[in-house]
């Protein structure tokens, strides 16, 4: 009998080894699908040096003795190649694109700037019935118009601002208006039958439509050698729709501020400012994801910093440079970055920081709005900007990479230097 219990003993202890085996390994395979799923497919690293995320994401490049003679080679040659990512040093997690290449150079800026913007169409905004002798009609409504589309052309006539909308209307004569739509990333046409609104006798289309916007923000880092700009770390959308504004052109001006509404939860600050005068400083040329583009006039000579690659980004002590007093202008500010993000899906909330600045903090209660576009300063180098404020804590908020922002920004220069401008 007590033979029969060591072995059923035994078997009990096999069963409970093999079982945690299998927690362990389906554990494992978990941690490395999440943590794959949550690391960028693309990474850069300077010429020369070898591409190291940090310590627990080890990658193949730190291996030492054969291998490092290979990577060695790589490093001196190659223009991008393939590296594996292991947590560890162990378990893999996936395999990455390494481009090689250059340190690139900015002036960091923090600069308090105003944006004129005019779009390449015309927003429509909202909808509204047109009361005719037969009822209540929405034409554009019912050719299929949807909030958030733009208005490119009426009757293959440019449309540029409400006017011309307006005026393509006015003179139909109750015919139909060919209509060319730009939705997201596709194109089409629709016609609409104007209706006769009852009381004026004034043909309508039944909708609201937005051809600028105005406001400030805070400019990020420009190019000493090229003048380009960039900005706000996010894109300008509208106030109703929520869709961003497409530009046809724009301008940059100085700005001053008027007052700060201090952030508390639930409700973010602002700053209040104006535009200090109507020159311009600069023109915008670009409004993305990523912020916004421009060229600007007059370019200052002043001391540049390296950006950081996303993999440069850490946990820990950090800097904001932000304009808070229009007398004083850009000053720096302590923060905390806790947390770091390498995921492609979110290119605008890569950081998130905590304000540890008491003075900040007294003035601002943390990240307000106008402050979007306020370099991050980590290591002697240019991390990120901020973007987005957390509305139930204004202390911590987004940022997004530098590195993100200036492979942006380049873009805009090979796009400007092929059209000529």
């Amino acid at each position: 009998m007590f033979w029969n219990k060591l072995k059923n003993s035994k078997r009990l202890k096999s069963k409970i080894a093999l079982s945690a085996a299998s927690m362990l390994s389906t554990a494992i395979l978990t941690v490395s699908s999440v943590m794959g799923q949550n690391i960028s497919d693309t990474f850069s690293v300077i010429k020369g040096e070898k591409f190291e995320i940090n310590n627990v994401l080890k990658t193949s490049e730190s291996l030492a003795g054969e291998k490092a003679m290979e990577v060695d080679s790589i490093l001196n040659s190659a223009t991008s190649y393939s590296s594996n990512i292991r947590l560890f040093g162990i378990i893999p997690i996936k395999s990455v694109n390494v481009d090689v290449v250059e340190k690139q150079y900015v002036v960091p800026c923090g600069t308090l700037f105003g944006l004129k913007i005019f779009t390449d169409g015309v927003l429509v905004v909202g909808m509204t019935d047109v009361a005719t002798s037969d009822g209540l009609i929405n034409p554009a409504e019912n050719a299929g118009i949807k909030i958030g589309d733009v208005i490119v052309s009426m009757n293959s006539n440019k449309v540029n601002s409400s006017d011309d909308v307006a005026k393509a209307v006015e003179s139909c004569n109750g015919e139909n208006v060919k209509v060319e739509i730009r939705r997201k990333n596709m194109s089409f046409e629709v016609e609409i039958t104007p209706a006769k609104e009852e009381s004026d006798g004034v043909y309508k289309m039944g909708l609201w439509v937005r051809d600028s916007s105005a406001g400030i923000g805070t400019l990020t880092f420009y190019d000493p050698e090229t003048g380009l700009a960039a900005g706000l770390g996010h894109a300008i959308c509208d106030v109703d729709t929520g869709e961003m504004l497409p530009i046809m052109s724009g301008e940059m001006v100085e700005a001053e501020i008027l007052g700060i509404t201090k952030g508390v939860s639930g409700d973010p600050g602002e700053i209040r400012g104006k535009f200090k005068s109507s020159v311009s400083i600069g023109r915008l040329i670009q409004n993305c994801e990523t912020g916004v583009y421009g060229v600007l006039n007059e370019i200052k000579n002043m001391e540049t910093v390296e950006i950081a690659l996303k993999q440069d980004v850490e946990k820990g002590p950090a800097q904001i440079i932000s304009t808070i007093d229009s007398e004083i202008g850009p000053e720096y500010f302590d923060c905390m970055i806790e947390k770091v993000y390498y995921k492609d899906e979110s290119p605008t909330q890569n950081i998130v920081i905590k304000i540890t600045d008491e003075r900040l903090l007294e003035k601002t209660g943390g990240i307000i709005q106008g402050m979007s576009g306020s370099p991050i300063i980590q290591n002697g180098k240019l991390a990120g900007a901020v973007t987005h404020v957390f509305v139930n804590d204004p202390t911590k908020g987004y940022g997004i990479f530098a590195e993100n922002m200036y492979k942006t920004a380049k873009k805009a220069e090979t796009s400007l230097s092929s059209n000529g401008k």
